[in-house]
């Protein structure tokens, strides 16, 4: 199968002191992790190593996504690849512990007898990126990411976390960057508020935003969109489809932000696929080209866990979007005046 142009499309994006070629779309690793549901390894790996035929070749997970199989797994397929086909980013700020005996579904991943806790302390970062590589079977990864600091995350404990991760965690992923065991540091958060008060005390090289600059929202990034193109920081717009909200083919999906989406979600959502209907285009494609219009964005990340489903999003990709759809979202009040679309 050809490499598709829609996918990759890639371009010289700077992060910091490197030049990091990143694909347009990338492959977000949650779901092989089992998030919501077990997917057996044949159908996990299968999905990752069809991302790659289709011009895939930026790769995103963490340890927290299925306590470790999501890496085990991407690390089994890109161990079969040239290292120089691909760039991976992974996170850190939890360590995966083993629980015999625990069968617990509260963080949304199908996998029994593991577990994951906070620590973003010095210790924990060089303890947690060991067992990333090692599970990856890389030596480095392109990008190092924070792990959901922030307040709705951390609550009453956020600012102590947050400091935390300013005096401990970030200093030792920049001592990382210089040893060459990755080549970007940055967040991978789901809020706005945590990004604007890290930029402002420690220079990072890109932002990982999950499901605040989207089709079906922008009012919760405009902050942090603007102030990362001032500093430079590149964003890469993760959860295109918010939870798969906007992710299926004849209406929307149940989740939202990772919740069961309630009704007032629900019928917001039913509006987009109303328009695009009536302008006569997919709404997945619409949410998956709609981040790359802004100049901050440099990579749209997608969760997939099925080869139907990566190639579902190429062809989304290389959609063609009818000019018309941005006039009918906005006169609908689905799209804010002022961003940029494709």
């Amino acid at each position: 199968m050809a490499v598709s142009d829609a996918a990759s499309n890639a371009g010289a994006t700077t992060m910091g002191a490197a030049k990091i070629e990143i694909s347009r779309l990338s492959f977000g690793g949650a779901p092989v992790g089992n998030l919501y549901a077990s997917v057996d390894e044949d159908t996990a790996i299968a999905a990752i190593a069809q991302a790659h035929q289709q011009g895939i070749r930026h790769f995103d997970t963490a340890p927290y996504y299925g306590y470790g199989l999501s890496e085990q797994r991407l690390g089994t397929v890109l161990a079969t690849l040239d290292r120089d086909s691909y760039t991976l980013s992974t996170k850190v700020g939890r360590l995966i512990e083993n629980h015999a005996g625990r069968v617990d579904r509260a963080d949304g991943f199908a996998v029994d007898h593991r577990g994951a806790r906070f620590d973003y302390s010095r210790d924990g970062v060089l303890r947690s990126i060991e067992a990333s590589l090692a599970r990856l079977g890389t030596d480095h990864v392109e990008l190092l990411l924070l792990h959901d600091v922030g307040a709705l995350t951390h609550g009453a404990r956020h600012r102590e976390i947050l400091q935390q991760a300013l005096d401990e965690a970030l200093p030792a992923m920049a001592e990382l960057r210089s040893q060459g065991v990755c080549h970007a540091i940055g967040l991978g958060v789901n809020e706005e508020a945590v990004c604007l008060d890290v930029m402002r005390h420690f220079p990072l090289d890109a932002i990982m935003l999950a499901g605040r600059y989207t089709l079906f929202e922008q009012q919760d990034s405009r902050a942090v969109m603007a102030e990362a193109r001032a500093r430079g920081v590149t964003i890469l717009a993760a959860g295109p489809y918010n939870s798969g909200l906007l992710g299926g083919t004849d209406g929307p999906g149940q989740f939202y932000n990772y919740r069961p989406a309630e009704q007032e979600t629900l019928l917001r959502a039913r509006r987009f696929y109303e328009i695009c209907a009536d302008v006569g285009v997919d709404v997945g494609a619409v949410a998956l080209q709609f981040p790359l219009a802004h100049t901050a964005v440099a990579s749209v990340v997608c969760g997939l866990r099925s080869p139907a489903e990566v190639d579902s999003a190429v062809d989304r990709m290389g959609t063609h979007l009818p000019a018309a759809i941005w006039p009918a979202l906005r006169e609908a009040g689905l799209l804010c005046a002022d961003v940029p679309t494709p």
